[in-house]
Order: C-alpha cells, then sequence, then structure tokens
C-alpha cells in the first residue's frame, strides 16, 4: 500500500512569498482510501498502468537547493531544503554510459532542480551529456545562479547551437502573480536573465502556469503580449516554447485513471510522460542515486524503481494524485 505524500512546511527566506498560492487548486480534500493500492483504485476498478516504450529523454535531478522558495514548489525546493542533495558528473556519467552500452533510444537529456546552476558539479554533466551527441534541456530560474556562468554558457552554445535549450519558469504573463508566487523581486531578475538569454540567441522555453480562470489561448495571448514588450524571443504558438503546466495539489480530489479510462478519454498509456522518460534522483541519506519513473514524484516509494536504467525500465502504477492531474487529464509534459 502507497500513502500519499503531503507537503510540509517551508522555511521561510528573504523574499519569500507569504501568501497563499495564486494558482491554488479549489478543490474538494483528497479522500483517504484513493491512491492507496497500486493495482485497484477507491472504486474496485483496474487501476491504469504505463509501460515503458522508449526512454526518449532521462531527466537527472542536480539537487533540491534552491536560491527561491516558491509558494508551490511541487518538489519542495528553497535554500534550504537537500532532500535532494547535489548530483556529481560521475554519477551523470555513469547513467549516460549505461544509455551508451545498452539499447534506450535516448534523445534528450533534461537537468531540473532545486536551481541547476547551484550545483557546482551542473557544468561539466551538461558537457558531458552534449559532447555525447544529446540534445539539452536545462530548467532554470534565469536569476543569479545561472548568470554567473555566462561565459560558460555561451561557449557551450557556440560548440552545440540549438542542441541545448533553455527553458525559464516565469509563473504568469504578469508581475504581480509571478512575485506573488515566487517572492518580491523575482520578475525583475527573471526577465533580466530572459532577455540576455534572447539577446545571445539561445534556443529558449518558458514554462508557464494558467490562473484558475485563464484558458490556454488567453494565457498564451498574454505571454505573446508581454514577449513583445519585453523584447523575448518565443513562439508562444508552439506547445514546446511556451509550455502552460496545469496545477499539481496532492491533497485535493481528483478522479482516479482505470484501464477503461484510455478509451473513455480517447487516450493512449503512449501520452503519458512516463511511457518515454524517468528521472535519476539522489536522495539523502543514500549511498547512490537512483531512477524515478517521474520528474514530479522524487520522494514516493512506489515510484522509485531501481538503482539501473535497466530496472527502472518496468511498468509504473498510475497510483498518484499528480498522474491524473498533471499527465492523464492535464495532457502535460515536462519533456520537450
Amino acid at each position: 500500500m502507497q500513502k500519499v505524500g503531503r507537503t510540509k512546511a517551508r522555511p521561510k527566506t528573504r523574499n519569500a512569498p507569504t501568501g497563499p498560492s495564486p494558482f491554488a487548486i479549489e478543490a474538494a480534500p483528497l479522500p483517504r482510501e484513493k491512491f492507496s493500492d497500486l493495482e485497484w483504485t477507491a472504486k474496485g476498478e483496474r487501476r491504469a498502468s504505463v509501460p515503458l516504450a522508449g526512454l526518449d529523454t532521462l531527466w537527472f535531478n542536480t539537487g533540491t537547493l534552491c536560491n527561491l522558495a516558491c509558494t508551490n514548489c511541487y518538489i519542495e525546493s528553497s535554500p534550504t531544503n537537500d532532500a535532494l542533495v547535489y548530483m556529481k558528473a560521475a554519477d551523470v556519467a555513469r547513467y549516460l554510459n549505461e544509455i551508451a552500452d545498452g539499447d534506450f533510444g535516448t534523445r534528450e537529456i533534461g537537468f531540473t532542480g532545486g536551481e541547476p546552476f547551484m550545483n557546482p558539479d551542473f557544468v561539466p554533466m551538461l558537457t558531458d551529456a552534449l559532447e555525447r551527441g544529446f540534445e539539452a534541456l536545462v530548467l532554470s530560474n534565469a536569476m543569479k545562479p545561472m548568470r554567473r556562468y555566462e561565459a560558460e554558457l555561451l561557449a557551450l552554445k557556440e560548440r552545440f547551437g540549438d542542441k541545448l535549450t533553455m527553458r525559464i519558469s516565469l509563473d504568469h504573463h504578469t508581475q504581480p502573480v509571478h512575485d506573488a508566487e515566487r517572492g518580491a523581486g523575482a520578475w525583475d531578475v527573471g526577465m533580466a536573465g530572459l532577455r540576455w538569454l534572447t539577446s545571445q540567441g539561445f534556443s529558449l522555453a518558458v514554462a508557464g502556469r494558467m490562473l484558475p480562470h485563464e484558458s490556454d489561448a488567453e494565457s498564451r495571448q498574454h505571454y505573446g503580449a508581454m514577449f513583445e514588450r519585453e523584447g523575448i524571443n518565443v513562439d508562444v504558438s508552439d506547445p514546446m516554447r511556451l509550455v502552460l503546466f496545469p496545477e499539481m495539489d496532492a491533497d485535493k480530489d481528483i478522479a482516479e485513471i482505470t484501464t477503461a479510462c484510455w478509451s473513455i478519454l480517447d487516450k493512449a498509456p503512449t501520452d503519458v510522460m512516463c511511457s518515454a522518460s524517468r528521472m535519476v534522483v539522489h536522495r539523502k541519506g543514500e549511498d547512490t542515486p537512483r531512477v524515478a519513473a517521474c520528474t514530479l514524484l522524487p520522494y514516493e516509494g512506489d515510484f522509485d524503481l531501481g538503482e539501473t536504467l535497466a530496472e527502472a525500465s518496468r511498468d509504473v502504477s498510475l497510483n498518484h494524485p499528480h498522474c491524473a492531474r498533471f499527465c492523464v487529464l492535464g495532457g502535460a509534459s515536462c519533456s520537450a
């Protein structure tokens, strides 16, 4: 039986937001009987699962330490949270070697955090991935940790061009909402980083979110107008360049996904991101990194699939509210 984790209070930090998240989900509390069994739903129906069709994207969580403490961070990153310790370049190399020795068909290596640029090994591990011929996707807030590595990023762009994509988190198309989520002043510093990336010609994407009353089309229109005002080169019509994520809250009610849902929703297991990706994490207190089924669930025991990519190639049971809200019903994916 799996117990769905509940978020814990995050330490207060300077400039951290103090109120509720503006993106908070309005729904009833999640009944305790839901998402409590790997194979069966609370109604006694067979729970859906997803096989690995191919490892298109391998993610590395570089560590949960971050320069921000956002109101609704799904992974609870902050300047003090090291629940996921810094990934080492040697560990990344070990998994890239496993890809080279196997038949995984991996195209892309993704790096997330925390803030990846706070990890002192980050540039070497990013360079290693690019030198091996992979596309690299880096998730960052484009703030001071990233700006310390401008020279190194420019050198990588010169060598590898659009093989390197920077995806910058910009929670909303307005400063007040963004700063309410990320802290006072976050907008100005992040926008400065976005403008620098644009001015230097990086392959650029933005990850945003929609307020409960906003539609996808409306959000794209507003982001587009804002990017034009700010001189940011992002094609808002391309869902891989402006990625709008649905909200997540493991404490709020959501339907469980059964095997019958595939035909009801006109979807297939291959539409879900765990059919094509895995994430390597190094949890504090564990001797070695482990492979998690999903970028969204680094702490959940039932989504720990083993120490190697070969071990992690088994099916994933959709036994968490994020599986339903973000992936199946939300239709979202962290990969490019």
